[in-house]
């Protein structure tokens, strides 16, 4: 079994604003933390929708890095790259296209929805079909057990799931096998090989998945067993197969989900959006401006929070009292929109201060986001290519 990994990207099509933050960055940060993570710049799944004009692909790819950074991605605790510097992405993706069924990228939600939403855009493309498997590439080839995702992005990891198993089912063969993992059982000495054995059973005559649970923790524990017989024992647990990659799991993420100023999704395209670095004179003009309860016209109106954009923000960045007096000022006509705003524009401003603080020594010195990148690639790039010289090998391309 190999060890628990985190992998996660985001493509670069434009400055990250403070919904990139909640939504995402904040989770990395604690993720960092606990768990090893790798975090990549999806520069060539930005082409899948920004093929016709690639050019606002560099420029935002160094600005994501920098607004990484500031939010508090550590690059002593994580990796970070860039997908089209390790280029074993490319080569796992052509690979498992190979065998994968064009009705499995046809059926992804994302596919048919994107489509309609970006309908002045010619998506009819392979790349833009295809982009699942991408994904599922950028994952697989560093045997991720998690992946950080919303609900909304499950399919793709169920789908990441499915090509992992149809992989290990087709070319996970191993010439004696079954002899070489019946002699890694005895390795593990006689009382845990029994029980190994009855576990063993009752997943496979009986489909009892706590039995398989089981019987991973107890791998997982085993000390004196080598990494191609761990990886033995797994894939015998299951069938008779070798497990060349992983079933990442959905590492459901509990971000808070800020809207953007006029209520809807925060997205620069929709310029309703709070840039991750964006100075103060416009964070307070934005704020200010923000559309509020259109029943409360006048000072003296009441109004309802639930109907206000303004009070999503308070949800996010407003403690218990702060609320409380928002919202009873809100409904009584105790206080006006400007007043209510305020306590929003001080937390934004104060959330900010450290990520411009943090920012401002790679914007003095690019040199060193270009450093960080380097060496996060060849960090990168030595594990994808362990995991492509397995797969090279169980597809008969290891000559």
């Amino acid at each position: 079994m190999y060890p628990d990994r985190v992998v996660s990207g985001m493509r670069p099509t434009g400055a990250l604003h403070l919904g990139h933050y909640h939504g995402a960055l904040k989770n990395w940060v604690k993720l960092q933390s606990e768990l090893p993570c790798l975090f990549f710049v999806a520069d060539w799944h930005a082409l899948t929708t920004h093929y016709d004009d690639p050019s606002v692909i560099e420029h935002s790819t160094w600005e994501m890095v920098i607004d990484w950074l500031a939010a508090g991605v550590d690059p002593s605790q994580c990796t970070l790259f860039i997908q089209s510097r390790v280029p074993e992405h490319a080569e796992l993706h052509l690979l498992l296209s190979m065998a994968t069924p064009l009705g499995w990228l046809e059926r992804v939600p994302t596919y048919k929805d994107q489509q309609e939403k970006l309908s002045d855009r010619d998506l009819a493309t392979y790349g833009f079909l295809g982009y699942p498997l991408l994904q599922a590439a950028d994952v697989l080839i560093y045997r991720a057990s998690q992946v950080p995702v919303g609900e909304d992005q499950i399919p793709h990891i169920e789908m990441m799931r499915e090509i992992s198993r149809r992989f290990n089912h087709l070319y996970g063969k191993e010439k004696g096998f079954e002899e070489k993992a019946r002699d890694a059982v005895k390795k593990l000495g006689s009382k845990r090989s029994k029980l190994y054995q009855e576990l063993r059973t009752q997943f496979q005559e009986q489909g009892d998945d706590e039995a398989l649970e089981q019987a991973k923790a107890m791998l997982d524990d085993a000390q004196n067993l080598s990494m191609i017989d761990r990886e033995r024992l797994f894939g015998y647990l299951e069938g008779s197969r070798k497990l060349i990659l992983t079933e990442p799991q959905a590492l459901l993420t509990s971000a808070s989900r800020l809207p953007g100023l006029d209520g809807a999704k925060m997205s620069k395209s929709y310029g309703n959006a709070i840039a991750l670095r964006e100075d103060a004179d416009s964070v307070t003009k934005k704020v200010r401006t923000m559309p509020t309860d259109p029943q409360r016209v006048r000072r003296t109106d009441v109004g309802d929070p639930g109907k206000c954009p303004v009070w999503q923000f308070h949800l996010v960045y407003s403690d218990d009292a702060t609320r409380q007096w928002a919202e009873q000022g809100c409904r009584s006509a105790g206080i006006g929109c400007l007043e209510c705003k305020q306590p929003v524009i001080d937390a934004i401003l104060k959330e900010q201060q450290p990520m411009l603080e943090r920012a401002q020594q790679y914007l003095d010195d690019p040199s060193l986001v270009r450093a960080i990148i380097a060496d996060g690639c060849d960090h990168a790039r030595k594990l994808a290519q362990d995991t492509m010289r397995d797969v090279r090998e169980a597809m008969g391309l290891g000559y």
